[in-house]
């Protein structure tokens, strides 16, 4: 009789536990990732599901989806943000869940490398068409359920779209693009409760580079292309200087910020170095102070300036 007394509570001290963290998983906030299965997209991923977050990881390949569901507190979602089939289909998948939805990260991206003058019209739209229309797709088809939660949307941007480089001006193009696409949606979504962001990397560990070089190397966007010995030696040096680059999580730290802040802010910068930093507020500060020269009969003094500086600075610090 001893014993089944205690068996009988250890299943009941089972059942309280499975209930338990039954209830804590539908606690979990949702949020879709895009271009979850590698680089920042996988950064974000693994830093939002370590802290409570549950994320449904966008990719596009069989075997990335594979991997993603067998990572903790994923669920993989095919999905190409070129495809408005995939978009609606993924949207009726999240909300069939029942877990809601509270954020969406717009992390893919892909870059072409080419001076202006002779970057093909194509590579051009094909960036933009992924870069700026996929979170313009991707928006439209969740901004619904988003206001549901009073959720939170941001797009990783790029310090190339502030600072451009030689032969990057069609991909800086699009980084610029979504700058302006992230402040509008904030200034329409203002009443609805839904906040909109977008956060600024740097130059961190990936794979965006090492795909840039072998569509320079083949002229092909298909990964998967042969390559003979001096561009397997080529990608090679591509490789290793990747490798010490600094990994991608100040990038995730800022999306948590962006979906954690009671009041967050429009713009993050993810930078991986001071260097970086001092180089994009000098050009901001440069470009600023170049418009207000440029047309002396409205230029502000210097006084004036600081003036507004210190304004902005005091109503930030109360955020």
């Amino acid at each position: 009789m001893h014993r089944l007394k205690l068996l009988l509570a250890a299943f009941a001290m089972l059942a309280v536990s499975q209930a338990a963290l039954a209830q804590d998983a539908a606690k979990r906030r949702s949020v879709l990732v895009t271009g979850a299965n590698s680089g920042i997209g996988l950064a974000i991923t693994q830093y939002l599901t370590a802290r409570g977050f549950h994320v449904y990881g966008g990719a596009r390949k069989d075997e990335d989806l594979k991997t993603l569901n067998a990572m903790p507190n994923v669920t993989a979602v095919r999905l190409d943000v070129t495809k408005q089939a995939d978009i609606d289909a993924a949207a009726k998948f999240v909300e069939a869940q029942g877990r809601g939805l509270y954020g969406v990260i717009n992390n893919a991206g892909v870059a072409v490398m080419g001076e202006l003058a002779t970057v093909s019209d194509q590579d051009v739209q094909w960036q933009y068409d992924i870069n700026v229309m996929g979170p313009v797709r991707l928006n439209r088809a969740f901004i619904p359920m988003l206001k549901q939660s009073k959720g939170r949307t941001a797009i990783i941007g790029s310090l190339s779209g502030f600072a451009v480089g030689h032969s990057g001006g069609a991909y800086s193009m699009t980084k610029f693009a979504v700058e302006a696409y992230a402040e509008t949606l904030a200034l329409e979504l203002k009443d609805t409760g839904v906040l909109s962001g977008i956060v600024d990397p740097g130059s961190f560990k990936s794979h965006a580079r090492e795909k840039v070089v072998i569509q320079q190397l083949t002229g092909h966007h298909d990964l998967n292309q042969p390559l003979n010995d001096e561009q397997k030696k080529v990608l090679a040096g591509v490789r290793e200087a990747e490798a010490k680059r600094k990994d991608p999580t100040d990038v995730a730290e800022q999306v948590y910020r962006f979906l954690t802040m009671d009041k967050p802010y429009i713009h993050y910068m993810a930078a991986p170095d001071q260097t970086t930093v001092d180089r994009v507020i000098h050009v901001m500060m440069e470009r600023t102070l170049e418009l207000n020269t440029s047309q002396p009969a409205y230029s502000l003094s210097r006084d004036k300036l600081v003036a507004m500086v210190d304004e902005i600075l005091a109503a930030q610090a109360k955020k």
